[in-house]
């Protein structure tokens, strides 16, 4: 069986629960990850989720801040979290989902934004991101996975020149700095991640997947960047199907700044 899976920074999850809903319900996704969800495991609107047909959630939530969550149609084999910088953020959840094809290992990550001063001496947001990066590294950034593993979520940085409005302009903002870029790169490299999203729609098109609040009219100005991803480890390299990029999720009511990504993978 084919397998969709989406992905969304929803920016408040209690807040936003029509959104997904909605989402659930028009695009309905095998599987949907969410980062940003803001709120403990217990106050996570589970039966809401199950009522509508997503029966298997795996959450790993904090109060106010962080969270991410995987609702899910397929059971899960196993799920685990990883802490990352020993501070405790819930920031990373991974699920082995009972696909007909065999089982999948799912991550869903919430990467730290990093703050605004692209310097770790007098940022301690920065420095706490680079050093996430170097654990992300370590972990899956040096050999490709031996299973069938699939990475999706903020990632926080947008890596190509085509995945920021202006890559001039950004090169010293927080998101799409060298260190940044080419961290990111490196572990997409050194683990044999194939970059899903930029397989079905190639550079140099443009591709964004988050737009300030602080834009007047967003879709206008059109300033984004691409903070979300999808990638898959060499065993997805004959499955690859379609990618979908909801921007029009950016002009919902009350939205998220970050829109929905839906990936496809053939049986």
């Amino acid at each position: 069986m084919a397998l969709s899976i989406a992905t969304w920074n929803i920016n408040s999850v209690r807040l936003r629960q029509p959104l997904v809903e909605h989402l659930l319900e028009r695009w309905a996704p095998d599987v949907l990850c969410l980062q940003e969800t803001k709120c403990p495991d217990g106050s996570f609107p589970t039966a809401a989720f199950r009522k509508l047909g997503w029966d298997h959630v795996a959450i790993n939530g904090q109060k106010g801040y962080h969270g991410v969550a995987i609702l899910s149609k397929i059971p899960f084999l196993s799920v685990d979290k990883r802490e990352f910088c020993e501070k405790g953020d819930a920031r990373h959840l991974a699920v082995t989902l009972d696909c007909a094809s065999g089982p999948v290992t799912l991550h869903d990550f919430y990467i730290p934004a990093g703050g605004d001063e692209p310097d770790p001496v007098v940022n301690d947001k920065f420095a706490h991101k680079l050093a996430f990066l170097d654990e992300l590294k370590a972990w899956l950034g040096t050999t490709p996975a031996a299973t069938p593993s699939i990475v999706v979520g903020d990632l926080n940085i947008a890596p190509l020149v085509e995945d920021v409005w202006s890559h001039k302009a950004l090169l010293k903002v927080v998101s799409h700095t060298p260190v940044e870029t080419e961290t990111f790169e490196a572990i997409r490299a050194g683990g044999a991640w194939i970059d899903v999203m930029r397989r079905a729609i190639p550079v140099p098109e443009k591709l964004y997947t988050w737009w300030s609040y602080r834009a007047a009219d967003w879709s206008k100005a059109d300033k984004g960047r691409r903070l979300d991803h999808v990638w898959a480890s060499p065993h997805f390299e004959d499955r690859l199907g379609g990618i979908e990029v909801l921007r029009e999720a950016r002009g919902w009511d009350r939205p998220s700044d970050h829109v929905p990504v839906i990936a496809r993978f053939e049986a």
